[in-house]
């Protein structure tokens, strides 16, 4: 549900866990999966407030959460809105959790900034729109690219804020020309041209939204009734 993406990255034998898988099994194998690869968090890092990226604490209880100053604010602004999300979500889809949602030791990030992975340098970029919070985070070190809930093959842009929407599509755009990989929240990862052109399409996508279409033409992939639905959900959000 959802083709969540999990991704840990390594430097000179310090590993961070960047977001998180959805279900128990995949969570309770996460550990043993990373250990068996010689991947071993240090610690975790979320791209947004969402619940369903909030989730690597439930893997690794022991670790600190590192998140964005707006997402720092924003748990401070709604606070258990992501654990009652998380219960609603689990609730409709008959999902069982040996523990609930206990998100610990949170660590505030500046973004724009930067942390320290190793001897490497975790690039730290502002993305709104999708949500009021967020950042992507850029491991040139390693050519990958992180951009939380942007830049999905499997979903139309949800949308908050359409001038923050296309301000951040702007902002990633140098930063998807420069990456080998980029790993969405949803959906499979991209090589530089696959990205580039999701990101064209997000564009066209932004410009039917303002237009106020109904039935715009939805990318190749991208058109089915849930998105259809989603699209629905933010044209009734833009007019509100």
């Amino acid at each position: 549900m959802w083709q969540t993406n999990a991704i840990a990255l390594r430097a000179s034998g310090e590993t961070m866990l960047l977001d998180s898988p959805y279900f128990p099994d995949e969570l309770e194998a996460l550990p043993g999966v990373l250990g068996g690869a010689g991947f071993e968090p240090d610690a975790l890092i979320a791209t947004h407030a969402d619940f369903d990226h909030l989730l690597g604490r439930l893997a690794f209880p022991g670790l600190a959460l590192g998140l964005g100053e707006t997402s720092v604010e924003r748990l401070h602004r709604e606070p258990g809105a992501a654990q009652r999300e998380l219960r609603d979500h689990d609730a409709r889809f008959y999902v069982e959790r040996p523990a609930p949602l206990a998100l610990g030791q949170v660590q505030t990030l500046p973004v724009p900034g930067s942390v320290e992975v190793g001897e490497g340098e975790l690039e730290l970029h502002p993305t709104e729109g999708h949500t009021p919070d967020g950042m992507a985070l850029f491991a040139r070190w390693c050519g990958v690219l992180c951009p939380g809930d942007y830049l999905s093959g499997v979903e139309i842009p949800m949308v908050t804020s359409l001038s923050d929407y296309r301000a951040t599509l702007a902002r990633l755009a140098p930063l998807v020309e420069e990456a080998e990989v980029i790993v969405p929240g949803h959906g499979a990862p991209h090589d530089r041209d696959g990205a580039l052109r999701v990101l064209d399409e997000d564009v066209d996508y932004l410009d039917a939204l303002e237009r106020g279409d109904e039935r715009p033409r939805l990318p190749g992939g991208r058109d089915t009734k849930e998105q259809r639905d989603i699209h629905a959900r933010n044209l009734a959000g833009l007019s509100a």
